[in-house]
């Protein structure tokens, strides 16, 4: 006997969350992501339908490969895993789960998605992304992206997130998730560092001063 699993017919796309990198096109005429594990080495687009990454000839999601596209039910649980530090320039993507899917404990694996909202995070320094910037990796003909503040930018390629989500098309909404917005700083923050950077400036002063006085020391004798 076959082991027949149970079959789901939802009157609409289950919704699911997961953490993907942004990436742009080398030509920079198309937006997209890529995975942050086992499908990081296939970009795909905001409507796409998953490959087996072995390049096996199967549809995904093969029950006996672990192919396909993958999601939590939870954005909690999407979110944690931004914490670590090889996840930290990922964003969180809200996604419908299209065509055929295998249903699991804490989420989906499926055979095609529709990436409706993606969540960037703030820029390395703290601030509110105003764009997705080239992060300084990639994937051949695809170069990968960082949210990054308007101070951070510089001469970097950059989108900004109207920008890539008009790229990526098919009614992607792109926004900020989170960060300081400079001149709104909460009353006190700071204070430890300007303290700390003051001390520093004594402490260069009182060398210095210690150096001129062994000058005046050792002068010519009269």
């Amino acid at each position: 006997m076959r082991l027949r699993l149970p079959e789901e017919r939802p009157t609409e796309p289950p919704t699911g969350y997961k953490i993907a990198r942004p990436v742009l096109s080398q030509d920079g005429t198309r937006a997209g992501f890529t995975g942050v594990s086992l499908g990081g080495a296939l970009p795909y687009g905001v409507l796409d339908e998953a490959r087996c990454v072995y390049g096996l000839r199967h549809r995904a999601p093969h029950r006996r490969c672990d192919c396909g596209f993958h999601c939590v039910h939870d954005p909690a649980t999407a979110e944690a895993m931004l914490c670590t530090a090889e996840h930290r320039a990922a964003v969180l993507l809200e996604v419908s789960v299209l065509g055929a899917y295998i249903r699991f404990e804490q989420g989906f694996r499926y055979a095609r998605q529709r990436v409706r909202t993606a969540t960037v995070g703030p820029c390395a320094c703290g601030a509110v992304a105003a764009a997705l910037a080239d992060a300084g990796w990639g994937r051949p003909g695809w170069r990968g992206l960082v949210a990054t503040c308007a101070g951070c930018v510089r001469g970097r390629t950059a989108l900004s997130p109207a920008g890539f989500a008009r790229l990526a098309g098919d009614g992607l909404r792109v926004r900020a998730g989170g960060g300081v917005v400079a001149g709104d700083l909460p009353a006190g923050l700071g204070v430890s560092e300007l303290v700390a950077e003051a001390a520093l400036l004594q402490a260069r002063l009182d060398w210095f001063q210690t150096q001129l006085a062994r000058l005046d020391e050792g002068g010519p004798q009269g």
